[in-house]
């Protein structure tokens, strides 16, 4: 997942980062929801049914973000596609984040 996100943002995730080539980008932009369709339950797990700390609550609110995200349609435009998908990588690493958390917090 990181793997995907990382190709999407470059090493640095910097706005000037390369953006891959228009075959590669639909490619890892479907990756990227995939990635984000699969983590977002597991996640919503680790926070559990009733979140009683700040960790889990902020992944739940990661959690909403990234489906807000997963729901919009980019413009037609290299820049706009380019845009969204490192909007969707970032909404992914930080849901790994989030997951290596929750799932390594003492219980």
């Amino acid at each position: 997942m990181r793997d995907s996100a990382w190709r999407v943002l470059g090493p640095d995730d910097s706005s000037d980062a390369l953006p891959p080539t228009v075959g590669e980008l639909e490619t890892l932009a479907l990756a990227l929801r995939g990635h984000l369709e699969s983590i977002l339950p597991e996640v919503e797990r680790a926070a559990g049914p009733r979140p009683s700390d700040t960790q889990s609550y902020c992944a739940l609110a990661c959690i909403g973000e990234a489906r807000r995200k997963l729901g919009v349609t980019p413009h037609a435009s290299l820049q706009s596609r380019v845009a969204h998908a490192r909007l969707l990588a970032r909404c992914l690493n930080a849901l790994c984040d989030h997951y290596e958390r929750l799932r390594n917090a003492p219980s």
